[in-house]
């Protein structure tokens, strides 16, 4: 017969082999597919720029990254000529966060970012990768955007079922056109 104390001692084994197990198991995040229309239509912003400088902030048990981005152009809403938005993950106070399929961005880097505020303020990229489209270095007049293809699993909404995602290219005039086409 076991003794009172090793119930308690077997029930927090368990209980951190279920947690480990479940670590493991935890790197990937799901997304619901958004397709470009959707992405239009839910953002309350969508701006060409570049990363100008980005800085870590703790809200409660989350790390979040905020960069800054300077716009160049702005396809739906009103931005400022610096707009910030914020991902999960990041580096602070000597711990380092990191979220499946949250993108990392440099200095420097140019997209048009499909972005949502919701009623806090706080704004965030839609979809995750979803919603960028890199532009291609080199200062064409007409440069190509691309969306790359996501890694993550990836839901259809309307099934249920995953879904393979695409990449998405198409030349900046294009995309321009699209999202006036669907603002109206």
């Amino acid at each position: 017969m076991l003794n009172a104390s090793a119930t308690p001692v077997k029930r927090l084994l368990l209980s951190t082999l279920i947690l480990a197990y479940c670590a493991v198991a935890l790197p990937a995040a799901t997304l619901e597919r958004l397709s470009l229309d959707d992405l239009i239509g839910k953002s309350t912003t969508i701006v060409r720029g570049k990363i100008l400088n980005s800085y870590t902030a703790v809200n409660g048990p989350v790390i979040y990254t905020h960069y800054r981005v300077q716009t160049s152009e702005t396809l739906k809403g009103t931005a400022n000529t610096i707009v910030e938005f914020q991902l999960p993950g990041g580096i602070a106070n000597n711990m380092r966060q990191s979220f499946a399929g949250v993108p990392q961005f440099k200095p420097g880097d140019e997209y048009v970012f499909f972005l949502w505020t919701g009623r806090t303020g706080t704004t965030q990229v839609m979809g995750l990768t979803q919603g960028l489209f890199s532009v291609a270095p080199g200062g064409a007049a007409d440069p190509l955007t691309t969306r790359a293809a996501t890694h993550e699993v990836m839901l259809d909404r309307s099934t249920g079922k995953q879904v393979k995602d695409q990449t998405l290219t198409m030349y900046l005039s294009e995309l321009r056109a699209r999202i006036r086409g669907a603002a109206k």
